[in-house]
């Protein structure tokens, strides 16, 4: 991958708003609170596929990240709506990566693209396979 993540055509977006409480003493929203807006958007992203995180999870299949990597270009401040955009890739036959961009509202530039690598683990805690990845990807 080279050192920029590309902001992916995404076939799942929702919109959000930042909260004043997001915000750090700079007034932009705080570096760890854009992974908050990117998980929730994949939990968005999966039950729109259908996926049931919790009955995965009562099942002993559980959903997990195995690296993330986030560009930040450019800060949300307090009252911006935006939409973060969600697509999915194959990286392996255990492993989807989470192409992610965060979008001002009304910009076509991101102010911040993701790739977030998951897999999926079974009641052993090994690395599984299960037939919904091949749904998402």
């Amino acid at each position: 991958m080279d050192d920029t993540i590309p902001s992916p055509p995404a076939p799942h977006a929702i919109a959000l708003e930042v909260r004043d409480y997001e915000c750090d003493l700079q007034g932009v929203v705080n570096n760890a609170v854009y992974q908050n807006y990117l998980e929730h958007a994949r939990h968005e992203f999966l039950k729109s596929a259908g996926i049931d995180f919790a009955a995965l999870a009562a099942a002993g299949i559980n959903l997990v990240v195995v690296r993330a990597e986030l560009e930040y270009r450019a800060p949300l401040r307090p009252g911006d709506r935006f939409r973060v955009l969600t697509r999915v890739e194959r990286e392996s036959r255990v492993r989807l990566a989470f192409v992610q961009a965060i979008h001002r509202d009304g910009e076509d530039k991101p102010v911040l693209t993701a790739r977030i690598v998951g897999t999926a683990l079974n009641e052993r805690g090994r690395p599984h396979a299960p037939d919904f990845l091949d749904r998402l990807a």
